[in-house]
């Protein structure tokens, strides 16, 4: 088999398995539908072959990836993270004097967005800042798609 012609069907069902579900998908119909794209056959024994190997070879390094990112997570997990005077969990600093921090109160998180200032050394809270329960963040997490959406469309008026 040609270079060239490998390189055709390799590109072919990588893509069909990309784009495909792969409950759904077997290596027939991957076989099927790159033949009808490629118009060969691909049934015959030196092509179907090679389309085993390429499809036993992408989903070894999906599989691969998959467990990368789950390492990749657990690591992010116990990275350390940053702890302020009072406890409280610094997530991320939007600015010098803004930071997100994860605390307790009364037993429960909370997630705070806050403005600091600094006083005798010690960064202290000011009232400027929302602290949210919870429920509070978990509606607010699934509503920032519809906050990028209403940015942008702003900003297009804007410019």
């Amino acid at each position: 088999m040609e270079t060239e012609t490998q390189r055709k069907i390799d590109e072919t069902v990588r893509r069909i398995l990309e784009e495909s579900d792969m409950d759904q998908v077997t290596e027939s119909k991957i076989r099927k539908q790159a033949s009808q794209e490629l118009g060969l056959d691909l049934n015959k024994p030196p092509f179907k072959a090679f389309v085993k190997q390429v499809v036993e070879s992408f989903l070894d390094e999906q599989q691969r990836k998959h467990e990368e990112a789950e390492e990749a997570e657990g690591e992010e997990g116990k990275q350390e993270r940053e702890v302020d005077e009072n406890g409280d969990i610094v997530i991320c600093r939007l600015s010098h004097k803004r930071k997100v921090t994860v605390q307790e109160f009364k037993g429960k998180p909370l997630v705070s967005l806050r403005e600091f200032f600094t006083k005798e050394g010690k960064e202290l809270p000011t009232s400027k800042g929302i602290s949210l329960t919870e429920e509070q963040w978990s509606v607010f997490k699934k509503n920032v798609p519809a906050i990028e959406k209403a940015i942008q469309k702003m900003e297009s008026r804007i410019n």
